[in-house]
C-alpha cells in the first residue's frame, strides 16, 4: 500500500511540475491601486495557502465555541 500512495505522489507531483512549466508567463493581478506581477502558479500556491489558513481557523473557532457550548451545559 505503500508503494501505491508513492506512486500516486509522484503523479501528482509530475502533474503539479507539468503545470508549473506550461504556465510561467507573468500575469498581474489588480487590487484597487495596487498591482502585483506573478506566475499563474505562484499565484495559484498563494491562494492556495490562504484557504488552508482560513478554513484551518474557521473550523479552529467553531471547535471551540462548540466545546464552550458543550462544557456551559454540562455544568
Amino acid at each position: 500500500m505503500r508503494f501505491v500512495y508513492g506512486l500516486i505522489l509522484l503523479i501528482v507531483l509530475a502533474a503539479i511540475a507539468v503545470f508549473v512549466l506550461q504556465n510561467n508567463e507573468p500575469i498581474a493581478v489588480r487590487y484597487f491601486d495596487l498591482s502585483i506581477s506573478s506566475t499563474l502558479a505562484a499565484l495559484i500556491a498563494v491562494v492556495y495557502l490562504l484557504g488552508m489558513v482560513s478554513g484551518w481557523t474557521v473550523v479552529g473557532f467553531m471547535k471551540r465555541s462548540l466545546q464552550r457550548v458543550t462544557q456551559h451545559r454540562q455544568q
